[in-house]
């Protein structure tokens, strides 16, 4: 089992920055591949970045690209969603959600391990 705590969601204004948080803990994550999705109300769950924690490779998605950047710290079982340029359209429920093993898929069905989600706002 892995267990996934988030944190850092908040009211910003547009143009603003947030950095989320997934804490991870349980067992080993070595070949565990880390993602941040986001789902808005009436919209179903999209996949925003990814992070392989052994290897460091990361994809984001294109509608995000340029903006935020995934980065994972090992010794702190953390990985990060750094949000910079914010839109009004970046409004939602933000969760961290673990697979196991390399690539790195957008299907939310493809995570088994989800955490309970931080919400971030956006302010026009």
């Amino acid at each position: 089992q892995v267990q996934l705590v988030e944190s850092g969601g908040g009211l910003v204004q547009a143009g603003g920055s947030l950095s989320l948080s997934c804490a991870a803990s349980g067992r080993t994550l070595n070949s565990a591949i880390i993602a941040w999705f986001r789902q808005a109300p009436g919209k179903e769950r999209e996949f925003v970045a990814g992070i392989s924690w052994s290897g460091g490779i990361t994809y984001v998605e294109d509608s995000v690209k340029g903006r935020f950047t995934i980065s994972r710290d090992n010794a702190k079982n953390t990985v990060y969603l750094q949000m910079n340029s914010l839109k009004p359209e970046d409004t939602a429920e933000y969760y961290c959600a673990a697979r196991d093993g390399f690539p790195i898929l957008s299907a939310a069905t493809d995570y088994a391990f989800w955490g309970q989600g931080t919400q971030v706002t956006v302010s026009s």
